[in-house]
């Protein structure tokens, strides 16, 4: 019997592995439209930082949820998997694929999964004081809190992510299950006829990648970006937990030198490069291409190519 489920292409990988450059290729090469899966590209002004791609660099590819939002505004993993579903729906009413490329896990997963979420278990009273406790003995407590817990969310959960560690306090607090076993009481079957490619590299490459990227970005005026965004006093809102951010606010806080702050930037972008690597291979059902150089990028593109027509049966 046919699928009559929905095609949707998936491209997922860490930072700087070279995502962007081949969703493109592949994009003209499958008559797709892109949806950033990126949870901090939402955000206007937020360029430089999130490695966001420029309109030339699109070479006329569509790409959708890129700076749909002010730096201020809350974006839950609720919110967009309501806006990705619907990009979907579009996409494919023009007669072309929907390709999802980037690296936030559980915003994808949540796409492509039927998980809904539990809106339901709601204490604001509880959330003004995890808040307060955050505000006094600061975020490691808390995520520390949720670690002895949660175990499984606290390691999903960045412990600056302040937000959504309460979030997942909450969930317990509320409903006495973890955010972990009601993602596990869903059902695990994907909505949609999906075809999931991830990108590795060697560790030691990526990582240089990941150092040369920093550098670049600090050439191309990071800096100013942030201080930009520093100067409208935006601090505790979501998109400030962005890695790029929170570093160089320390910078403009006065802890610590622009040197050390950008050898901060740059650890924290590799430990974020193994955690993805980490959730990805644990959570969804990935094909995965090896980019390690030297490759041929035209074979690999090729390579992958088939790989999705195949699966796809175009």
């Amino acid at each position: 019997m046919k699928n009559k489920k929905q095609p949707v292409v998936i491209l997922v990988g860490p930072t700087a592995v070279g995502k962007t450059n081949l969703s493109i290729q592949l994009a003209k090469a499958l008559n797709a439209e892109i949806i950033s899966g990126d949870s901090m590209q939402v955000y206007k002004g937020m360029d430089i930082g999130t490695a966001k791609i420029s309109e030339q660099e699109t070479e006329g590819v569509p790409h959708h949820l890129i700076d749909i939002l002010d730096p201020a505004d809350s974006f839950s993993t609720a919110d967009y998997q309501g806006l990705v579903r619907n990009k979907i729906s579009e996409i494919a009413k023009r007669g072309k694929l929907p390709m999802i490329v980037g690296g936030t896990g559980l915003y994808i997963q949540s796409v492509l999964y039927d998980y809904t979420f539990t809106e339901e278990a709601n204490d604001p009273a509880f959330r003004e004081e995890m808040q307060k406790a955050a505000g006094q003995k600061g975020a490691e407590f808390l995520h520390a809190k949720l670690a002895a817990a949660d175990p499984e969310a606290a390691k999903a959960i960045h412990p600056n992510n302040t937000r959504r560690v309460i979030r997942a306090l909450e969930i317990l607090h509320t409903s006495g299950k973890t955010m972990s076993q009601h993602l596990k009481e869903q059902k695990r079957e994907l909505l949609y006829n999906a075809v999931l490619i991830g990108l590795t590299m060697d560790r030691d490459t990526l990582y240089e990648r990941i150092n040369q990227r920093v550098d670049l970005m600090m050439e191309a005026g990071l800096l100013p970006e942030v201080k930009q965004l520093y100067d409208r006093k935006l601090r505790d809102c979501q998109s400030m937990q962005a890695i790029g951010y929170k570093e160089l606010y320390a910078y403009f806080d006065g802890f610590v030198t622009l040197f050390e702050a950008v050898e901060q930037l740059k650890q924290n972008s590799r430990r974020y490069a193994k955690r993805q690597l980490t959730w990805f291979r644990n959570k969804m059902p990935i094909e995965w291409f090896d980019m390690t150089p030297p490759v041929d990028m035209e074979l690999k593109k090729k390579e992958i190519f088939t790989h999705i027509a195949g699966k796809l049966q175009l």
